[in-house]
């Protein structure tokens, strides 16, 4: 896994006009980082098909993998709404440089063993359900999200499940699960930071502060944790930071490599 700079990030609302109103700023910034969340996530998952452990688990990360897709695809148009620019999700998915993109470096990085993505979806989920639970003021947004919540909780479960079946199966499985949780550690507490925009929304009314749902998500991950004779990891040596301002770490860009080639390779093509 990649470790990266915990240098100065910059401003609220990269990728976003500056010349709008505040509200819409806010929103639209926020709302993109939800959105680049569920679209780098869902990429990662659709490695695993052909890849996972047993036939049954290609077809449940694929439909996690499309359920996240499918977020993406009810948050960007908002996005594109309320920026002004009445980009649509190809235009935010497949035309972006990876320093527009707002995503939170736990879901870019590269696919490790099965163990590692059991315990990366269980952090992912855990957050994101509480996240999606506060609803929005907004219908169309209101819809998306209580879609996106009822999802999480499927995703949840399934993560949940996965940290028992290996931490209480064999010493093999018990290790690597433990060892799973380790390496995902660094990465956990980049979900629950209020960076500038999410403190700026949260003031405007956009959306629910990041810190809001860790006692509740961290609660839920260590009860997971404890039923399935595991331990929760040392406080990491490291963190990682700075998605949210558009810094990434080295996986993102391999990744919006093979994601965007066929798109940028055609231009204006559609299909």
């Amino acid at each position: 896994m990649s470790e990266v700079s915990t240098g100065s990030t910059e401003s609220p609302g990269r990728g976003v006009d500056a010349t709008l109103p505040e509200g819409d700023r806010l929103a639209a910034a926020y709302l993109l980082g939800l959105a680049d969340d569920a679209l780098v996530y869902a990429q990662r998952l659709g490695e695993w098909l052909t890849n996972a452990p047993q036939i049954e688990e290609d077809m449940a990360l694929a439909n996690i993998s499309l359920d996240l897709l499918g977020q993406a695809r009810g948050l960007y148009p908002q996005v594109g709404r309320l920026d002004g620019s009445g980009r649509g999700e190809d235009d935010f998915a497949m035309l972006r440089d990876e320093r527009e993109f707002l995503n939170v470096h736990l879901v870019e990085q590269e696919r490790g063993d099965f163990a590692f993505e059991v315990a990366r979806l269980l952090w992912f989920s855990a957050a994101r359900l509480e996240l999606l639970a506060a609803g929005s003021p907004d219908p169309v947004l209101d819809g998306v999200m209580g879609k996106g919540f009822k999802e999480a909780r499927y995703h949840l479960d399934h993560a949940h499940q996965w940290v028992l079946r290996l931490g209480e199966g064999t010493p093999e499985s018990h290790r690597r699960m433990q060892d799973a949780l380790v390496a995902v550690a660094p990465y956990v507490d980049e979900i629950f930071e209020d960076d500038p925009v999410s403190t700026a929304a949260y003031t405007e009314g956009v959306g629910p502060l990041p810190s809001e749902a860790r006692e509740p998500a961290q609660g839920y991950v260590e009860r997971v944790v404890a039923e399935a004779t595991l331990e929760m990891p040392a406080a990491p040596t490291w963190r990682s930071r700075g998605g949210r301002a558009g810094v990434h770490s080295r996986p993102m860009g391999q990744l919006l490599a093979e994601m965007q080639h066929i798109a940028r390779s055609h231009p204006g093509a559609t299909w």
